[in-house]
């Protein structure tokens, strides 16, 4: 008898497990991991590693590789960017659109966020007010598509801590997952 109710335990917990982006074990875009940095105005900056690793203040964050995908701290999938764009996440979640040179929410088509070919990260409201969001360095060339996701991300992260804290805040703030 407990070998039928170990298994129902472990189908339920399965069962749970979100499933990976579509399309992950092939992988999305093909992006360049540079060995980045941004300087945020008021926050920690952010770092990523030839090796796709981004950190934060010292703590790793997210791992990027080169055909798209990111995984969380602990190597599970998180999201994969598709070569148009397309930012899915697990059981295929939309998370906006990644460009070049810059990103849109899930929510919206018009863009969130642009990182200009020197660096300069802007955040655009529902307004189309600018703020600055400070400045990458080694972001140039292929690389820019790499860092216009981190940042995407970035914001993405700090959007869903606002969200989930019941505060209401402007574009720019950040999204999570």
């Amino acid at each position: 008898m407990k070998l039928p109710a170990r298994v129902l335990l472990l189908a339920a917990v399965s069962g749970c497990t979100p499933s990976q982006p579509p399309r992950w074990s092939e992988g999305g875009a093909p992006l360049l991991l540079p060995e980045a940095r941004w300087q945020r105005d008021s926050d920690d900056a952010i770092e990523v590693h030839a090796n796709g690793h981004v950190i934060e203040d010292g703590d790793l964050i997210f791992i990027i590789d080169r055909v798209g995908r990111i995984t969380d701290e602990d190597a599970e999938p998180v999201a994969l960017l598709f070569p148009d764009g397309r930012l899915a996440g697990t059981d295929d979640r939309n998370m906006g659109h990644v460009g070049v040179s810059n990103a849109a929410p899930p929510s919206r088509v018009e863009a969130w966020l642009a990182v200009t070919p020197d660096g300069a990260v802007t955040y655009f409201d529902t307004d189309g007010e600018r703020s600055a969001g400070g400045r990458w360095t080694g972001c140039t060339g292929p690389a820019q598509r790499t860092c216009t996701l981190v940042t995407h991300l970035v914001a993405m992260r700090h959007f869903a801590d606002d969200r989930n804290s019941g505060v209401s805040v402007g574009v720019g703030i950040g999204i999570g997952f």
